[in-house]
């Protein structure tokens, strides 16, 4: 080697032990905006695809959560067991989460998930969230807050609802006075609620009454990372209790949409 030569420095992969089996698409393509240039979207909507319960990864993940409880288990990546077809076939987790009382590092990375359920606050000994390069996930449920020992987050944020580099905009929420009729909370339409359930109140733990819920985005630090949270709340005294935003992103809580005013992309 040449004096002048350097060495050559070895980056190891550090997500070598959270991607699944290859030879084959794991992932369906997003196009709710565009995630590299701050382009304003004519319109923006939440993921209204329903988790099909009956494939073989639904059926997979459900007895991979059942062992993980089971055994107690620190660290979780479900999908490093499953097959791309059976990755892409996951939209969502499943309520039963909730029982990983044991698990401190929750890795998802590459997911196709569109959302995240609110059970996810009963993981109580969470401490590393990963669902890196989960490009179609672009809000997290308020519950996450409940995880009180989360210090670490590993989140591509430019794919989520008002980043600071690029400020996509947050579709725009309804809530309980705005339904017509009484909804069915056990069966709403994802592409406007943002989930198929909605059962109790994001801030205080109460039942949602059967108008619906009041829903507002908020903007908070969450470990590592500023993320878009999703509220459900069950009176608009829960919102009123809400904390305040992260600084540089709207100050309050808000129903999203096209016109609410955001800071420049690229400042904080």
């Amino acid at each position: 080697m040449a004096d002048s030569e350097q060495p050559r420095m070895v980056f190891g992969n550090l997500w070598a032990d959270a991607v699944g089996p290859g030879g084959g698409v794991d992932r369906d393509h997003c196009e709710c905006f565009n995630q590299f240039k701050p382009q304003q979207p004519k319109h923006v909507r939440f993921h209204a695809e329903r988790q099909d319960t009956s494939v073989p990864g639904w059926q997979y993940l459900l007895a991979l959560i059942e062992e993980a409880a089971v055994d107690g288990r620190e660290v979780f990546r479900p999908l490093v067991e499953l097959s791309p077809d059976e990755r892409r076939q996951i939209v969502t987790l499943p309520p039963t989460i909730a029982k990983l009382i044991a698990v401190k590092h929750l890795v998802l990375y590459g997911s196709n998930l569109v959302r995240i359920p609110p059970e996810i606050g009963a993981m109580t000994s969470l401490e590393e969230f990963s669902p890196y390069t989960s490009r179609r996930l672009h809000w997290f449920p308020y519950e996450l807050t409940r995880c009180g020992m989360l210090q670490r987050s590993t989140v591509s944020t430019r794919s989520v609802y008002g980043n600071y580099k690029l400020r996509p905009p947050f579709p725009r929420l309804r809530s309980g006075p705005d339904a017509a009729g009484c909804l069915d909370l056990d069966d709403l339409d994802p592409g406007i609620w943002g989930a198929t359930a909605v059962r109790t109140c994001s801030v205080c733990d109460r039942p949602i009454g059967e108008a619906g819920p009041h829903q507002v985005w908020i903007s908070m630090r969450i470990a590592t990372d500023v993320l878009p949270l999703l509220v459900n709340a069950c009176s608009s005294a829960c919102i009123q209790a809400l904390p305040r935003a992260a600084e540089g992103y709207v100050p309050a809580p808000h129903r999203g949409g096209l016109g609410v005013v955001q800071p420049a992309p690229g400042r904080r």
